[in-house]
């Protein structure tokens, strides 16, 4: 599956907790959450919209920073 690493300006747990709500409803993705450097990892055959528009969900400013 394709790697998407995204910027997530995540300020504390709850907005991680967020981010882990939204992209498990999405279903089909595994992905880490690095909340001191506000990133987000994520495996997944969807597309980089569907998951900017997935993390846009939490209201948080939401930014893709590339593909492995």
């Amino acid at each position: 599956m394709p790697k998407h690493e995204l910027f997530v300006d995540l300020t504390c747990v709850g907005c991680a907790d967020g981010v882990s709500r939204v992209l498990n409803k999405l279903g089909g993705v595994e992905f880490n959450i690095d909340l001191p450097n506000k990133k987000v990892c994520i495996e997944s055959e969807h597309s980089t919209d569907t998951l900017l528009a997935t993390l846009n969900k939490t209201g948080k400013a939401v930014s893709y920073l590339g593909s492995n």
